[in-house]
């Protein structure tokens, strides 16, 4: 395959960008892929994988340098390393929640105690993290949230369960989404963060998903968990804000993800269509393999455009929820009508496991659920259209 994605625009990655790219695809040849298949068996990644990758620079690079981060506020970094950990098919690596979703929440709204606490293990991969917003009957509704924290003045209860938690069986650092006002609505939401050890905190299944199967996925539970003040997240009551706030950066790391992936899904059933022969040629040679090839590639190219806009938005500040939903739909489902054309194009080896499209198939089937459904974003884009 290519050193970098085809489509991607040279001017918009400087020299910095493409040297940070050679240090993340270096690591991930060296310390991830050996491992990957072993981890897919086992259900989650080798935890000293996350100091490997603290140690390398490639967690948090966002942080305050104070705070052991590099301080580097640009997101061109994370989409670059998004890029190259789609490319290496390494799937398992938690890596993204964790920089772009989870970290931001500690480094925008902690207090200076929190941060000196929490954000140098981060960095350093010695603390892991997740975020627990989906409920067993509660997924994107967010208001529809059980999971309660009673004020007993120092500190809160917390009780309920959350399911389908990324890092959910690794995680020292659980960001938990609850109700501290059953009476105020959305006002009543408030982020708590719970530590591993906690009495009362229990993790259950390693969920046995179809793909994503190095990805520990989990379900958590919250017994009279007693969660110190010193561990409320911001504001009490301003949770769903933070998380609203949140979403379009979120949104934008799961389209660059899969704008990656239509790219991976083009370069792997190009190669497939260049050594595979049928009929005494190989199959690139039909008209209809080339048509369907040349369709796929124009449509990862378009995606890949979309997605560049909307992170060049991003870096001057001006991404809002509408693009964010926008790209997050359209480069998903681009995605998994991509990697379906794939397998068709591959014929019976399509099917077998040894073949990165059939992996690629498996795991680029989420793409369109986690990070709020096609039908969620087209709900909000289609409210944002006065409808």
């Amino acid at each position: 395959m290519p050193d970098k994605p085809s489509n991607t625009v040279p001017q918009f990655y400087g020299q910095e960008h493409e040297d940070f790219r050679a240090t993340a695809r270096a690591f991930l040849e060296r310390e991830v892929k050996p491992f990957h298949d072993q981890w897919e068996k086992d259900g989650q990644v080798d935890r000293e994988v996350w100091r490997k990758a603290g140690a390398a620079g490639l967690l948090c690079f966002d942080v305050e340098e104070e705070y052991g981060g590099g301080g580097v506020d640009d997101f061109r970094y994370n989409v670059v390393l998004t890029e190259e950990i789609v490319r290496a098919g390494a799937s398992g690596l938690g890596f993204g929640v964790h920089t772009d979703v989870i970290v931001p929440y500690i480094s925008s709204l902690a207090n200076d105690e929190q941060k000196q606490r929490w954000l140098p293990g981060l960095v350093s991969g010695d603390l892991i993290s997740a975020i627990a917003m989906t409920e067993p009957g509660a997924g994107s509704d967010l208001q529809g949230i059980r999971t309660s924290a009673v004020d007993k003045g120092d500190h809160y209860v917390l009780n309920g369960s959350k399911t389908f938690i990324s890092n959910g069986i690794l995680s020292d650092l659980v960001i938990v989404v609850c109700r501290t006002d059953p009476e105020a609505g959305h006002q009543g939401i408030s982020l708590l963060v719970v530590e591993r050890g906690m009495e009362g905190f229990e993790r259950g299944r390693n969920l046995d998903k179809i793909g994503l199967k190095a990805q520990d996925t989990a379900e958590l539970s919250f017994s009279d968990v007693v969660v110190p003040k010193e561990n409320l997240l911001g504001e009490e009551g301003q949770g769903f804000i933070y998380l609203m706030q949140n979403l379009p950066q979120e949104r934008l790391i799961i389209a660059a993800q899969a704008a990656a992936a239509c790219q991976y899904i083009v370069d792997i059933t190009l190669d497939y269509a260049k050594t595979r022969e049928a009929f005494g040629k190989p199959i690139g040679k039909f008209q209809n393999t080339r048509f369907k090839i040349a369709e796929m590639a124009t449509e990862a190219r378009v995606t890949q455009t979309f997605v560049d806009d909307c992170l060049r938005k991003h870096l001057d500040g001006k991404l809002d929820t509408t693009d964010a939903s926008m790209a997050k739909w359209w480069a998903t489902e681009t995605q998994n009508k991509l990697v379906n054309q794939g397998v068709q194009l591959h014929g019976g080896y399509g099917y077998m496991m040894e073949y990165p499209i059939a992996r690629a198939y498996l795991d680029s089937r989420i793409s369109t659920i986690y990070g709020g459904t096609t039908e969620i974003q087209k709900e909000i884009i289609g409210r944002s259209l006065g409808l």
